[in-house]
């Protein structure tokens, strides 16, 4: 689970895009889209450098078989935002790497991915250990904004009836200012 949650956030620093190009991919790994959403900035910047502030709220949250303390922890979650500050260079705008999109995890592979006109609609499929994670990412962005609604849904022996919806709400703060991530 870990993993998948952190191939759906790595996913989303993309969305803080112009309205520019227009991207629109299917069965793709996520070095395939990493490649085109930086062919697509060319010269320019496709995605803002400088410090974001996105906020995660889990709106619902399902583990089946979960134990009750683990159950009752997890529901406590539910609603409550999460605030991150991180830092994006101007040579990481310019050409993200792969590992950008999805973590490590080279077992992820776009069922689809679409960037256009200021809306991003993604399927994604993480397998790994007995289990496969399906994420859907759909949301609007701006240059200096981003919102997105995920979902994730386990399948598996490893991660069967898991289920998360979560949203992410960001903002361009400026210039890095060297205390992101502390």
């Amino acid at each position: 689970m870990k993993a998948a949650i952190f191939a759906c956030s790595t996913a989303l620093a993309l969305t803080a895009c112009d309205k520019g190009p227009e991207i629109r991919e299917e069965n793709a790994s996520v070095a395939e889209v990493a490649n085109k959403v930086a062919d697509a900035g060319g010269a320019t910047n496709f995605v803002r450098p400088g410090r974001w502030e996105s906020t995660v709220t889990i709106e619902e949250m399902s583990i089946p078989g979960m134990p009750a303390e683990a159950s009752r922890e997890m529901r406590g979650m539910q609603g409550q935002e999460q605030t991150s500050v991180s830092c994006l260079t101007e040579a990481e705008a310019k050409r993200p790497r792969e590992d950008f999109f999805a973590g490590n995890n080279k077992s992820c592979r776009y069922d689809r991915f679409t960037m256009a006109d200021g809306k991003i609609d993604a399927v994604m499929k993480c397998s790994n250990e007995g289990g496969t994670q399906t994420m859907t990412m759909q949301g609007n962005y701006s240059p200096t904004t981003y919102n997105m609604t995920m979902t994730m849904q386990g399948e598996g022996a490893a991660s069967a009836g898991m289920a998360m919806k979560m949203r992410v709400d960001a903002r361009h703060r400026g210039q890095c200012t060297g205390d992101e991530g502390a």
